[in-house]
Parts: structure tokens; C-alpha cells; sequence
């Protein structure tokens, strides 16, 4: 007779658990932001908190701790200054006294500038929808593909892939690793093909098999080559063609871990490739979460999805409210 091991009776115990009671519920949003946001918490908000302690007004020190810890957490010069600037402001006509109140000052401003940049979910009114996705090479930009799959065919989304990154073998490679997780069909063509080329067969597919949804993965060279751009733009000429008002969104993914790499990487991709909306991937892995607040408040777009881990489940549509919530814990 096999000998009972800590695993097994565990596991036994997981199972009369989940008999008893069935399977634990599934985490909310609030909690998956909670959970994505961890390591910014603990950098941002609890060095704040750290500040704050045994203060019992609003003095220069303070702001100036508090400037250090807003710029440690890549929320960046500018929107630092953009919000320490509201707070002085308040403080000049007496609105804001006590340091237990500038906490939330901070929150709600964060909140303003997240949605400033407008509504995250755009109705888009078109069959197929076009949806083209860029950035460079290791920013997820594959994965997040695969996940957003993932995450419309949930909601009831017939999805079509198309392979435009046939400048290297290992993305058409990886990106049909992909649709098989997902059960999603990819159009591809040989490594070195026009780009435009695969995307016209795809968009040709997507219009005869009654297609909902066709993610278009792109190159992801250097965002400073302008041949890429170029090519870019002819594939948006080439969407535009077969599906009027197409592409209907170009999302850029970017990689939260680089932190202000990150947002110069999106200032030359909005530049050039008429970006719609972010993608924020490997929140979960960076204590410089920050960067959410920073590329909103710089380039005025709105974040679309986050990547709260690394399952296939793992993508959420970004809201400003629930992400400052998570972050403040509030």
C-alpha cells in the first residue's frame, strides 16, 4: 500500500473540500487588479504611508519625500509635477490641511488623469473588426495576442489570427503555438512575405467564414526603423481596402517592467503608427506600476487591457477606478 505523503493528503483534503462546498469562487476584477498592482503597493503606497507617519501637517519635506517616491514608482517627472502641482494648489486656498487627507487626493487625481484619456471600451460597428497589434520585439506582444483571444472568444467572439510578422520564423511559429491553445485558426504564408499580402488572404478568409474578430500580429523590430512604419502603413492601406474603416483599433503593447523604456518605445509608435489604445503587459512583475499613470497622462491614449499573470485567463479590460482602488487599497 502506497504511503500517505503531505501532497496526497492534501490533495484528498482539496477534493472533500471542493465536494462539500464546490470549487472556490472565481477572484473579481478588483482582486485580479489587487493582485496585479502587489508589488507597486508595496513599493509606492506603503513608502507613503512611511512618510506620512507622525506627520501632522503638509510641509515642503513632505512633498519632497513624497516627489522621490511618485518618481521611484516610474509615474514620471512630468505627472509628478502635474499632481504635487494640484496638491500645492489646494494647499494655497486651504482645501487640503492634514496628511491623512492627501492620501486620497492622490488616488483621485491618479483616477482623473486614467481617465482623461477616454472610455476604454470603444463599440465598434463592423464585420469583420480589425484589430492590429504592435510593439517591439519582448514586450509580450505575442502572448497578449493569444490571451485577448482567449478573452473574446469568452465573450461569445469568433476570432480569425493572422501572421504579418513573417519577418522572423519563430513569430509565425509562435503565434500558431497559440491558436492551437486558443482553437484559433491562423492565416500565415513563408517567412520574408509581404505582410500585406497575409493580411489580405486573412481579411478574404474572415469575410467567407463570417469572422467576428481578426487579430493582425505585425513586426516588432526597432520602433525607430522606418521601413517598418512603412510597411505598416501599407498594411493599414491594405485593411482599408477589403473592410472600410478599418484597421479599427491599432493597440501597442507595451511592457510595464521597462518602465520609462516603455514609454519612450510608445511616444515613437504613436508618432508613426496610429496607435488607438495601450496594452500594459507583465503588470504583475514590476514594482513600477507607475507607469500605468505615466503613459496615459503623456500621450493621451487609453489603456485597453492589462496583463494581470501569466495565464491564458489573464488579461483584463482596464479600468482606471478599479486599478487606483487596487493600488490604494481603497
Amino acid at each position: 500500500m502506497e504511503k500517505a505523503t503531505p501532497e496526497t493528503v492534501g490533495g484528498v483534503f482539496q477534493i472533500m473540500i471542493q465536494t462539500l462546498f464546490g470549487p472556490p469562487p472565481e477572484p473579481t476584477i478588483y482582486e485580479r487588479f489587487q493582485k496585479a498592482v502587489a508589488k507597486t503597493r508595496d513599493e509606492l503606497v506603503e513608502r507613503i504611508d512611511d512618510i506620512f507617519q507622525g506627520k501632522k501637517e503638509i510641509d515642503e519635506e513632505l512633498l519632497e519625500e513624497l516627489e522621490m517616491a511618485l518618481i521611484s514608482a516610474d509615474i514620471g517627472v512630468r505627472t509628478t509635477d502635474e499632481i504635487l502641482s494640484a496638491v500645492r494648489d489646494q494647499l494655497s486656498r486651504n482645501q487640503l490641511k492634514d496628511p491623512s487627507e492627501l492620501k486620497a487626493h492622490l488616488a483621485k487625481h491618479m483616477a482623473t488623469i486614467l481617465e482623461r484619456a477616454g472610455d476604454s471600451s470603444p463599440v465598434i460597428d463592423a464585420h469583420p473588426q480589425v484589430i492590429m497589434v504592435v510593439g517591439v520585439n519582448g514586450t509580450g506582444k505575442t502572448t497578449t495576442i493569444g490571451k485577448l483571444t482567449h478573452y473574446l472568444k469568452s465573450q461569445g467572439k469568433s476570432v480569425l489570427l493572422c501572421a504579418a510578422d513573417t519577418f522572423r520564423a519563430a513569430a509565425i511559429e509562435q503565434l500558431e503555438v497559440w491558436g492551437e491553445r486558443t482553437g484559433t485558426a491562423v492565416i500565415r504564408q513563408q517567412t520574408g512575405s509581404d505582410p500585406s499580402a497575409v493580411l489580405f488572404d486573412a481579411l478574404q478568409a474572415a469575410k467567407a467564414r463570417d469572422i467576428d474578430v481578426v487579430i493582425v500580429d505585425t513586426a516588432g523590430r526597432l520602433h525607430n526603423k522606418s521601413g517598418l512604419m512603412a510597411e505598416l502603413e501599407k498594411m493599414k492601406r491594405t485593411s482599408e481596402r477589403l473592410v472600410p474603416g478599418s484597421p479599427h483599433e491599432v493597440l501597442l503593447v507595451v511592457d510595464a517592467v521597462t518602465g520609462q523604456n516603455g514609454l519612450e518605445q510608445a511616444r515613437q509608435f504613436t508618432k508613426t503608427a496610429g496607435v488607438t489604445g495601450l496594452v500594459l503587459s507583465k503588470l504583475d512583475g514590476t514594482a513600477k506600476g507607475g507607469i500605468v499613470v505615466a503613459i496615459v497622462s503623456e500621450l493621451k491614449l487609453p489603456i485597453r487591457y492589462i496583463g494581470v499573470g501569466e495565464q491564458l485567463e489573464d488579461l483584463e479590460k482596464f479600468d482606471p477606478e478599479t486599478f487606483v482602488r487596487a493600488l490604494f487599497e481603497v
